[in-house]
């Protein structure tokens, strides 16, 4: 299993919920592989910064919801860690390629 980061964690929740803003925190735990403790931790955490807005709604089977809106701060946070990630993720691909070419190297002089 692949733990991510607190930052990873964040872009995949802001990605979920842009796309999807009546899923529940049990759905989101599951697509995230974290607790739902800690999903409501994250959750409750991007309100508080005011990168996401929290809005009830009544559902169909007569029990109250939330909704998960991306404010606009949200929106522009989510696009700054995705281009930090980015950057991180190339850079490390770019030192596998290497390490990769290194051991081919090896390899075929040994």
């Amino acid at each position: 299993m692949i733990t991510l980061s607190k930052q990873e964690l964040e872009l995949k929740l802001l990605k979920f919920l842009e796309k999807n803003p009546s899923i529940t925190q049990r759905q989101l735990a599951k697509e995230l592989g974290v607790s739902l403790g800690k999903t409501h931790y994250l959750i409750n955490s991007l309100v508080k910064v005011g990168w996401v807005k929290l809005d009830n709604f009544r559902r169909s089977d007569n029990k109250m919801g939330y909704m998960y809106l991306l404010t606009p701060a949200g929106m522009a946070e989510k696009t700054n860690i995705t281009r930090r990630y980015l950057i991180r993720k190339e850079t490390e691909y770019q030192q596998l390629k290497y390490e990769i070419e290194q051991l081919k190297t090896e390899v075929e002089n040994f």
